[in-house]
């Protein structure tokens, strides 16, 4: 572009002062004249403070951990250690860390692909992390080495459990296989056969004399843990599609499921009120309620003795896990859109709405001394908030 032709001369007399060092332009110079509102400028730039402001306090965590490179799925709290968490991702690692601590994380490396779940055994002592990989790798939690490496069947590992009195592994895979180990002495114990889709849910009973499964082929069976025979199977009329949670109340007599049918049942009833597939269900340890969460935005609260609802918990997004805050009567849920929520299961009111992650919250778990709250989330970071006043 040619800048010395017509109209284009910047150095001409009178326009260029050599001393001053300025451009000074003609009235003749004006194409068009652009009228600026100066208050509208002023109300953009306290909007843009505002949205900054917004931004950085909301935030309610107190710590957050960044050592993960992508999503977050599984999040564990010591048993004994109220400062000792353990995450896991799809970034093929997981993470040993002290909440406070401004060192990072100590690196648990070997797996090869996503650590899907990961579980402290009832004494603390041990940390077990499973992986698509189809290894379950069993860590001493005090000294941060790895005790050992177990072999499942071959599928990748859904989800994992420890024996509640012992170190006893039990472990759900993709290939429909449910297998137990030994982690003291670092062999295979059994392996059950029997369903015929991925194992996506399963748990010792609290006295630990019977194992539950649930799969994807929406069946529910019943185990006998010395011998492997699947003692009791429901399957239709039961669920009609596949499960995907359980829990089984503390006196080792009623198991509840969820299912992507959007029911919830127990061995002996029904419960249907959720209109989409539910994500999660707890029972508290402290009465016989429990607690579902659905892609239907619902929390709902149930009463086993009368299997009916107590309270439904409307949020803005689905429900994808939950977590009873110890023997108290608060429930905590993760959700799609981000947030955190804690509810007052008695009134069915949101009491607490925590901030700070920008995905899906994926797993929630709390501290040995109930004070924290640490939640893990597709955004790839680990979030602790304070929870002391619901203990």
């Amino acid at each position: 572009m040619n800048m010395n032709g017509a109209g284009g001369n910047i150095s001409g007399e009178g326009d260029y002062d050599s001393d001053e060092g300025e451009v000074f332009i003609d009235e003749d110079d004006v194409i068009h004249e652009i009228p600026i509102d100066e208050e509208e400028l002023l109300d953009r730039d306290d909007e843009e403070m505002d949205s900054d402001v917004d931004y950085e306090e909301a935030d309610d965590s107190f710590y957050v951990f960044k050592g993960h490179t992508d999503e977050l799925y599984s999040v564990a709290c010591s048993p004994t250690d109220a400062s000792l968490v353990a995450t896991g991702g799809k970034d093929d690692r997981g993470f040993m860390w002290k909440v406070g601590s401004q060192d990072s994380g100590l690196e648990l490396q070997g797996h090869r692909n996503t650590v899907s779940t990961l579980s402290f055994s009832s004494d603390g002592q041990f940390l077990a992390t499973g992986s698509f990989d189809g290894l379950i790798q069993v860590w001493d939690a005090n000294l941060g080495k790895i005790k050992c490496t177990l072999e499942g069947s071959g599928g990748g590992i859904e989800w994992l459990k420890w024996h509640p009195k012992g170190h006893l592994i039990l472990a759900g895979s993709e290939d429909s296989s449910v297998c137990l180990w030994n982690a003291d002495k670092s062999i295979s114990l059994n392996t059950f056969y029997g369903h015929a889709s991925s194992v996506t849910c399963g748990d010792f009973s609290p006295d630990g004399k019977i194992i539950c499964t649930g799969s994807d082929d929406a069946s529910l069976r019943i185990w006998n843990p010395k011998t492997g025979e699947s003692i009791n199977v429901r399957g239709h009329p039961y669920h009609t599609d596949g499960l995907t949670c359980l829990s089984i109340t503390h006196d080792s007599t009623i198991a509840l499921t969820g299912s992507k049918d959007s029911s919830v049942h127990m061995v002996i009833s029904s419960l249907v009120s959720h209109s989409d597939s539910v994500e999660c269900v707890g029972v508290s340890p402290s009465s016989h309620w429990a607690a579902t969460g659905s892609l239907d935005q619902k929390l709902i609260i149930w009463d086993l003795e009368r299997s009916s609802p107590r309270c439904t918990c409307e949020h803005d997004d689905g429900v994808t896990c939950l977590l009873w805050l110890g023997m108290s009567r608060y429930v905590a849920t993760g959700s799609i859109d981000g947030k955190v929520r804690i509810w007052d299961s008695l009134s069915g009111r949101c009491v607490r709405s925590l901030r700070g992650h920008v995905d899906v919250v994926q797993s929630l778990a709390v501290t040995a001394d109930q004070s924290s709250l640490v939640s893990v989330s597709n955004d790839g970071t680990a979030r602790v908030f304070s929870i002391s006043e619901f203990k």
